[in-house]
């Protein structure tokens, strides 16, 4: 059983789990009734950010039109457009030993697509989370519920695996915001 985060929380993956290389990113929700007559189609975006917690360039933005960055270290696995079913919606794979060195963070978030269009937002999205699982054995080390904090934000940084020395942390940010992904892809130095 893994450690249950609340937003806010750093804990370690590498120094309390030696031998830990491989992870995968689980991401998932629920959408709450809507009656708008518009599908909802959330989607996970990672940003691979130097020291100055930017992008260096638009490689480092990975989604499901840009799966793979970070050399390779960092792998999308695909959109899911419904959020149907259980488990995870969409997931991440790293390979912590080969994220190039001038990444110093690499930041999970989650948008909702067309969301100004189809007037939709965080407060119709139930049972939010992110897990930390080791992709070798399937165990899940880390967990953070989201809470059910957001009424207007149309895109959530979820939270950032970071290195701390020689040692990967995860800390649970859970920041909502308006604007979208366009909003998220400006801070984090993109255009």
């Amino acid at each position: 059983m893994g450690i249950n985060l609340s937003k806010g929380q750093k804990v370690d993956l590498t120094k309390s789990n030696p031998g830990l290389v491989n992870v995968t990113v689980g991401l998932g929700w629920d959408t709450n009734k809507y009656d708008g007559g518009k599908d909802f189609d959330l989607d996970s975006s990672v940003f691979l950010l130097g020291s100055n917690s930017k992008c260096s360039t638009e490689a480092d933005f990975i989604f499901y039109n840009n799966a793979t960055g970070g050399n390779g270290s960092v792998v999308h696995t695909g959109d899911n457009r419904t959020g149907d079913g259980d488990g995870d919606d969409e997931q991440v794979n790293i390979n912590l030993s080969t994220v190039p060195a001038s990444i110093e963070k690499i930041s999970f978030c989650i948008t909702i697509h067309d969301a100004e269009d189809r007037g939709q937002n965080f407060g119709q999205v139930s049972n939010s989370y992110a897990r930390i699982l080791n992709a070798d054995t399937g165990e899940e080390i880390v967990r953070y519920d989201l809470g059910e904090d957001f009424s207007i934000e149309t895109a959530v940084v979820v939270g950032e695996l970071y290195r701390h020395g020689n040692e990967w942390k995860f800390n649970a940010i859970g920041s909502g915001y308006q604007g979208g992904l366009g909003a998220l892809v400006t801070d984090f130095g993109l255009n």
